[in-house]
């Protein structure tokens, strides 16, 4: 079904041309052929299935449906700084021919450019939990002028902590009978289904089953690989597919640290990002990949859950996620709104046995292919390491020069002649 066929206003439906979307995802028609009738709802679906647009297009359209003065403002509730810059930075390409106010709020920088945006008036306010009610409570924001209100991978929200700050900013909104409210979570599991029941007005519950845990357009690959051989094989297969970027997931920061370094000592430019980085670090380097700046990010769960990056070729699971679900959200990453991408896993000694686990939770068997030994690639981050070493070595010895003794001459035993004039 195509977005023309729905009876938006004109100005939403210019941006969404403007956007590039012609054809709706399932979720999208699912979603939106309730939404815009007017009910709540609770969803299920995954990343990367375009719900974020779903639930910005129906705010855009209650919105400009409104009265100037009757408007109303919309409160976007995420789990993580990234993905609210995410939603920020895809409300204002909606935005294109709409005049609303958009801004994301969180912690971990100043409270300057937020402050000022709330005073300027914000139409659109999308922001993680803590940031949110210390906003609130230094009266800031003020969550009564809100009517509308989405929260965002509920099940993330849940698994951080966040539900009693969740619950703490919805009951300073208007009461469920006067607001409009949208519930988006990978699973609609007990917690999130309770959250709906008592906060959301007569929801319809939607499920959107995958096409299927996966998408049909990601081609899935695994290969069985000692550890200490795993980087070799993934130079070879970069080296083979020569994709334009890629993003690599790794289960610790330290091996995120590694890993890229070892990455770029081997000719391919790569950053990492991790929970440990400055805010303002890692935000720049998520502009620097997603405008090309280089090519291979390297990455933990906890960094990038919930990150859209368009056109971004292939996934590789350096480590094997030890949460079945994790793989569904690495993977889809990539194979965005239609695209087509690739997965690559590895999997070592250390970590082959959540293979199982991951295609029963997927319903699917990953294929499995034999590399030939041709397809591993030489580290030449270990020679670098040597020869950093070696120099480091010789420089304490002095090596380039012969040793000394203390009193200036060659420092050899027998260089210095013996007394044999001595009295005894």
């Amino acid at each position: 079904m195509k977005f023309d066929t729905l009876p938006l206003d004109s100005r939403l439906l210019q941006s969404i041309r403007a956007r590039g979307y012609t054809d709706m995802t399932d979720v999208q028609e699912k979603t939106l052929a309730h939404t815009l009738e007017g009910r709540d709802v609770a969803v299920q679906s995954q990343t990367g299935t375009g719900k974020t647009a779903a639930f910005l297009i129906t705010l855009f359209e209650f919105m400009l449906k409104s009265k100037p003065g009757q408007r109303g403002k919309a409160l976007i509730i995420v789990p993580t700084r990234e993905l609210a810059v995410q939603i920020e930075e895809e409300a204002d390409l909606l935005n294109h021919h709409t005049d609303f106010s958009i801004c994301s709020f969180y912690g971990g920088v100043g409270y300057d450019k937020q402050l000022s945006a709330l005073s300027k008036g914000v139409d659109i306010a999308i922001g993680t939990p803590g940031r949110l009610i210390d906003l609130s409570q230094r009266r800031n924001l003020r969550l009564k002028e809100y009517r509308y209100l989405v929260i965002d991978e509920a099940d993330r929200l849940f698994d951080m902590g966040f539900l009693p700050d969740i619950q703490t900013l919805i009951q300073s909104m208007p009461p469920k009978e006067k607001r409009y409210s949208m519930l988006f979570s990978a699973t609609l599991n007990r917690a999130s289904r309770q959250l709906a029941f008592e906060h959301l007005m007569d929801p319809v519950f939607i499920e959107v089953t995958p096409e299927q845990m996966t998408v049909d357009s990601i081609t899935q690959e695994l290969y069985h690989v000692k550890s200490h051989i795993k980087l070799n094989l993934m130079l070879g297969i970069l080296k083979r597919d020569n994709p334009k970027n890629a993003l690599i997931f790794t289960n610790t920061r330290h091996k995120a640290f590694d890993l890229a370094k070892r990455l770029t000592a081997n000719g391919y430019k790569a950053l990492h990002i991790t929970g440990d980085l400055p805010q303002k670090q890692r935000l720049q380097v998520m502009d620097d990949f997603k405008s090309g700046r280089f090519a291979f990010l390297v990455a933990t769960d906890v960094a990038a859950r919930g990150l859209q990056i368009d056109g971004l070729e292939m996934v590789i699971n350096y480590d094997v996620p030890q949460d079945c679900e994790n793989y569904v959200h690495r993977i889809g990453r990539t194979a965005r709104m239609g695209n087509a991408g690739k997965a690559v896993t590895l999997a070592s000694e250390q970590t082959f046995l959540h293979q199982d686990a991951i295609e029963q939770f997927i319903g699917e068997r990953i294929p499995v292919l034999e590399p030939d030994s041709s397809l591993y690639e030489t580290d030449k981050s270990l020679q670098s390491v040597i020869t950093r070493k070696f120099q480091k070595f010789a420089s304490k010895r002095g090596t380039d020069r012969p040793r000394r003794g203390r009193d200036g001459r060659d420092g050899s035993r027998g260089s210095r002649q013996k007394n044999t004039n001595r009295t005894v």
